[in-house]
């Protein structure tokens, strides 16, 4: 159990930053985004920092104070989690 918290949040930091990408390109072409709640939640379930990395790299949704105040609290969130789950 202990080996799949690092797996499943490898995992999910990479989900996050993959939607951030594919979000902004979506943007840039004018199709169908996907949702802002599914980008937050990707966050908030252990994704922030991938969430981050994608707002930081491809300069999406930084104007958005949903997410520029919203990921930092999730990236605080997580690792207050991790930390209370590890000195247990």
């Amino acid at each position: 159990m202990e080996k799949a918290i690092p797996i499943y949040l490898i995992l999910i930091n990479l989900v996050a930053f993959i939607l951030m990408y594919a979000d902004k390109k979506k943007a840039i072409k004018r199709q169908y985004r996907i949702p802002e709640s599914v980008l937050l939640w990707s966050a908030f379930l252990g994704g922030a920092i991938g969430a981050y990395m994608g707002m930081k790299m491809f300069r999406h949704k930084t104007k958005h104070i949903k997410f520029t105040l919203g990921v930092p609290v999730a990236i605080i969130t997580t690792g207050v989690l991790l930390y209370f789950y590890i000195t247990k």
